[in-house]
């Protein structure tokens, strides 16, 4: 089956390197749902969490979490400055969690479930039917199912597993298809509301403004500045964590603006995948590469956290900060 699945056949080769540690989640039919892991291996550590594949056509996340891998796995060989790094920090990926809807190129799983739609949040306030989600079949668009998918089940158990290991989990989940511009979402994507560690993203929005003042080609903002949804897992994941003891939990979407690929190439609308994957070579190496230096720093900002988390003095003045950047 991976023959058919060229990022499945990549894994599977991946996951041969002896620094690589892996397990198999779920299986769907024979396609598995791997969960890898590098860097530290016992005791509690900073934890950078990362997915992708979470909808199916939008193969990019994978493609791009698998090659910076292989890269980091490379360097291994000879950077010394890396092999002591990744004594200090864990590196959990799950490339392709949505592993049916990759196989056959759609957003949804097998069941016609889309993930993002699928946890136990209802959205308040605006929202968009069937944008937000819709019980009512799978063969529309935006289905939310009526339990938790196995996919999700998955997902969710691979972040707790990380948080009751972890002294913070960084997250980021990868997907393409909204818009021109590169955007870095964070909670809330069911509401208006600010989330309470409102502080924590204005303090690692302005660090890495301030570090690569050149990569300002993304917007950092709430997915709910541009829409509201029912059944965000990282909302409901998001959620649960602060109901518990365990390591804090700060989830961001990078949501790539593929929008901008069609612009350049409007043929790509014929492509079965082209609304969400640069499809010609050349464009494809570059997005492939274009997010290294915003995973490298976010593996960084994970083994420094403490320079970085706002005290409470600082919450209390950043949290102001970024309800006037964002919510008024």
């Amino acid at each position: 089956m991976s023959r058919l699945l060229p990022e499945l056949a990549q894994l599977e080769r991946l996951i041969e390197h002896p620094a690589l540690r892996h397990r198999i989640l779920a299986t769907m039919g024979d396609l598995p749902i791997y969960e890898l892991e590098l860097g530290q291996s016992d005791g509690i550590a900073p934890t950078l969490l990362l997915v992708g594949g979470i909808h199916g056509n939008e193969r990019i996340g994978s493609q791009i979490l698998l090659a910076w891998l292989e890269h980091l796995l490379g360097r291994l060989a000879w950077d010394r400055h890396l092999q002591q790094m990744l004594t200090q920090v864990r590196i959990v990926l799950l490339p392709m969690v949505n592993i049916t809807g990759l196989h056959q190129g759609t957003r949804c799983t097998a069941q016609g479930i889309d993930l993002m739609r699928n946890a136990p949040v209802e959205a308040h306030g605006l929202h968009l039917w069937p944008l937000a989600g819709q019980q009512l079949t799978r063969h529309l668009p935006w289905y939310r199912g009526t339990q938790l998918a196995t996919e999700s089940q998955a997902l969710i158990d691979s972040v707790q597993h990380a948080r009751q290991r972890a002294s913070i989990v960084l997250s980021m989940d990868l997907h393409s298809g909204f818009g021109m511009k590169d955007r870095l979402w964070f909670p809330y994507a069911g509401h208006r509301l600010p989330p309470p560690h409102l502080a924590e993203a204005v303090a690692l929005a302005d660090l890495f403004n301030q570090t690569f003042p050149m990569h300002d080609f993304y917007r950092m903002e709430p997915q709910s500045i541009n829409y509201t949804t029912h059944g965000d897992l990282w909302d409901y994941m998001y959620d649960q964590a602060r109901k518990d003891d365990g390591a804090l939990l700060l989830p961001f979407t990078l949501e790539m603006g593929s929008w901008l690929w069609l612009r350049k190439n409007p043929r790509q609308l014929f492509d079965r995948l082209g609304l969400f994957h640069p499809v010609l070579p050349h464009r494809l190496r570059r997005v492939l590469r274009r997010h290294w230096t915003l995973l490298d720093f976010l593996l960084r900002a994970a083994i420094e956290h403490e320079q970085w988390q706002p005290d409470y003095q600082q919450r209390f003045v950043l949290h102001q900060v970024g309800v006037e950047r964002w919510y008024l």
